[in-house]
């Protein structure tokens, strides 16, 4: 049971890097990410995965880059938002 959480952790972890990697990509290029629409993406994506099926091993020796958590996208109007409708936005 323990690899299954495994599994489902790595996936949802290498998601999230590939999902950010299109970002940074978007956001070199020009474009505008706003933030409310990433907000809507999920790396827990599992319309793709096969758990029994083919899996490429080749690259499990290579190193990877250090992870670079940052993202250069202001989620601001999203925290407002939430405090707004949590009732905390509003001076008493």
């Amino acid at each position: 049971m323990k690899f299954n959480a495994l599994l489902t952790n790595v996936v949802i972890f290498h998601n999230a890097l590939d999902i950010a990697e299109i970002v940074r990509q978007l956001l070199e290029e020009g474009w505008e990410v706003d933030p409310e629409d990433l907000a809507h993406i999920s790396p827990y994506l599992t319309e793709h995965i096969n758990r029994f099926g083919e899996y490429s091993t080749h690259e499990l020796g290579i190193q990877p880059e250090a992870y670079d958590p940052e993202l250069d996208v202001d989620f601001t109007p999203l925290r407002e938002q939430d405090l707004i409708a949590a009732g905390l936005g509003q001076a008493a």
